[in-house]
């Protein structure tokens, strides 16, 4: 049977998607601009993410894309913004009025977002360390070299990720690889981008990393409770913030994308940490 659907269809690709939150975000994103949309978690595929995203676009508008796909989207996008070229990810898809899919990625903008709108922090001239070489990273560096800070190393448990990823983006800023051990402190901004707070674990950080009362230690991740990596941070004297924001400005930059108004997202990042906290 034919199906029809009487609103712009989007959703959010990922394999597990049960808890995520992007559908909440987009329901009151669009009850606050008056927007007529659905939006619906989508569990896609490991075998075959083209295919399954390929029959969703049939019908629907548009689509955020979480792990594990962004680099299959990436290859799936028939046209690449700047910065998802930079990235070699994609996490929102917009389909083109001629049916062509746009490819984007938010994920950075949304950081930036988060720090400098959100946590009232100035980038420019700052330290900055970012743990981890992977797509998380890559999808950030971008937009945070572009804030001019003195220098922003990336440290890996494997090095030569982080002299790649280094070298990759060297043209935009004072951007540089280090191991962990050899990593020299303390640091304005520390932003964890690395999956071990998923797994209840840290990277190898020394002490000596943190200023206390002046760091900023930011976990792309988030949950009801502080991450493994907010509390070695608060342990040592320094302000800790979670990823909530992230993901909540990286959506708002998608539904812009999609929609042409941009939301405000400070009352829906509000209304998230109170649930939270509630838990």
């Amino acid at each position: 049977m034919r199906r029809y659907f009487l609103t712009d269809r989007y959703g959010v690709f990922g394999n597990p998607i049960g808890h995520s939150k992007s559908p909440q975000i987009h329901r009151l994103f669009a009850e606050q601009t008056g927007q007529c949309l659905s939006y619906e978690p989508l569990l896609a595929p490991l075998e075959d993410f083209p295919g399954f995203a390929r029959a969703f676009f049939q019908h629907g508008s548009g689509a955020n894309v979480t792990v594990p796909f962004k680099e299959q989207a990436y290859r799936l996008a028939d046209q690449l913004t700047a910065r998802a070229q930079r990235a070699g990810a994609v996490n929102t898809l917009k389909k083109l009025d001629d049916g062509r899919l746009l490819g984007d990625n938010t994920d950075g903008v949304g950081l930036v977002r988060d720090l400098v709108d959100n946590a009232a922090q100035d980038l420019q001239g700052r330290r900055i360390l970012l743990l981890g070489a992977g797509g998380a990273v890559r999808g950030v560096l971008e937009p945070l070299l572009a804030q001019r800070p003195r220098a922003l190393v990336i440290a890996n448990r494997t090095p030569a990720k982080a002299v790649a990823l280094a070298e990759a983006f060297a043209e935009l800023g004072p951007v540089r690889a280090s191991t962990f051990a050899q990593l020299e402190g303390p640091f304005d901004l520390i932003i964890n981008g690395t999956s071990a707070s998923l797994g209840g674990d840290l990277p190898p950080l020394a002490d000596t990393l943190i200023a206390a009362g002046q760091s900023l230690c930011y976990d792309m991740m988030y949950g009801a409770e502080p991450t493994p990596f907010c509390r070695w941070a608060s342990e040592r004297g320094a302000q800790a913030r979670d990823g909530l924001g992230m993901l909540v400005e990286q959506a708002g930059a998608a539904f812009e994308l999609w929609r042409g108004v941009r939301p405000e997202t400070r009352p829906v990042l509000e209304k998230l940490r109170a649930e939270l906290a509630a838990r």
